[in-house]
């Protein structure tokens, strides 16, 4: 392993704070690298998301030591789709899932973070990049390895040139909680016209609901009411936070690693939240990164990649031709609801 000269003041630093980006820190300094992380926001960041963890990301996050608090999570055991009054469910092959407030695993994540000697720098905004390293809040800091972790619009994507895409689609995703015990031990998803509904639930008394659509208009108190079963149950339950909205990219970039920058996370393209896999792909990817590096080669960083993210990319584009089609969807989903082992298998392929 090379480690930085005696001019640099990290090893590797990594732009973005989030999941992403913390995962990448933890498994990095964990290997020897010293690191810092920069992100212009203040800790804990929130995001609209489906706040789903299943049994694959919780894995990632014990092979990296983070730990979530039993009390800030609820346990669920698999998926069930719902259309047109038809329901499927089944249970996760390997084990449970957990709902978990997006804030309380970014803080899971940066306890761990702090605790393995990360160096996290919050409020900093980075620039650029230098030829030594990134332009950070106006100073140079020299590193080894830049790690671009900085989400969809990826800066240091574009700073690097590894813009070019293969790929790319883009959904609107809007999230809200609100104050009901849970009434499944599934994640629901109901299918309804150019959309999804999910609901997870995120504690003894609280669920997330999610709307994912085409319609960047689209919210969720428009869409309700196409789902009478959802909205019965959420009528007389009383928001606890606040509509906040995001974009769902499904992206495949041509490179992830060029020189001395390396994407990790949606900066290294992204599938659709349809999928439940992204937190997942950014923890794998981080571990994937700290292997090639520890041997220098970031190319195996890149090839291990492709590979994690080809069953993630089927899955989004099966899931999003139900989303095309209002036929196929009808033709699948019925199809499902009669035969439920082949949803099972389903499940099954979707979790690896």
């Amino acid at each position: 392993m090379r480690l930085a000269g005696r001019n640099s003041q990290a090893d590797v630093l990594v732009v973005g704070g989030g999941p992403a980006g913390l995962a990448a820190a933890i498994a990095l300094r964990t290997r020897g690298f010293s690191v810092t992380v920069a992100d212009p926001g203040q800790p804990p960041i929130d995001k609209a998301c489906g706040e789903g963890l299943l049994p694959g990301s919780l894995e990632a996050l014990r092979r990296l030591g983070v730990l979530l608090p039993p009390e800030h999570t609820f346990p669920f055991r698999g998926i069930r789709f719902l259309y047109r009054g038809d329901s499927v469910d089944a249970s996760f092959p390997n084990g449970t899932g957990v709902g978990i407030r997006r804030t309380h695993l970014h803080q899971a994540l940066i306890n761990r973070a702090e605790a393995v000697g990360v160096t996290l720098r919050w409020g900093s905004m980075a620039k650029g990049l230098s030829e030594t390293g990134v332009v950070l809040d106006g100073a140079a800091i020299d590193c080894r390895w830049v790690v671009g972790a900085d989400g969809e619009n990826s800066s240091v994507r574009q700073w690097a040139g590894l813009t070019h895409t293969r790929s790319q689609s883009v959904r609107y995703g809007f999230r809200r909680h609100y104050r009901i015990a849970p009434w499944s031990d599934c994640v629901e998803v109901y299918w309804g016209e150019q959309s999804q509904m999910y609901v997870t639930p995120i504690g003894h008394d609280e669920v997330g609901v999610a709307l994912l659509s085409r319609d960047s208009h689209h919210r969720l108190d428009q869409a309700l009411p196409r789902h009478p079963e959802l909205a019965a149950r959420l009528k007389h339950a009383p928001a606890s936070t606040t509509e906040r909205g995001a974009v769902s990219v499904t992206r495949r970039l041509a490179q992830v690693q060029l020189g001395r920058a390396l994407l990790v996370g949606d900066a290294s393209g992204s599938v659709d939240a349809i999928t439940g896999e992204g937190l997942r792909l950014g923890f794998e990817q981080a571990s994937a990164l700290a292997d090639a590096l520890v041997n220098e080669d970031p190319g195996r960083y890149a090839a291990a990649h492709r590979r994690s993210a080809r069953r993630p990319a089927l899955m989004s584009a099966l899931m999003l031709s139900l989303d095309h089609s209002a036929w196929l969807r009808r033709v699948v989903l019925t199809a499902l609801s009669s035969e439920p082992r082949i949803f099972a298998l389903g499940l099954r392929i979707l979790t690896g």
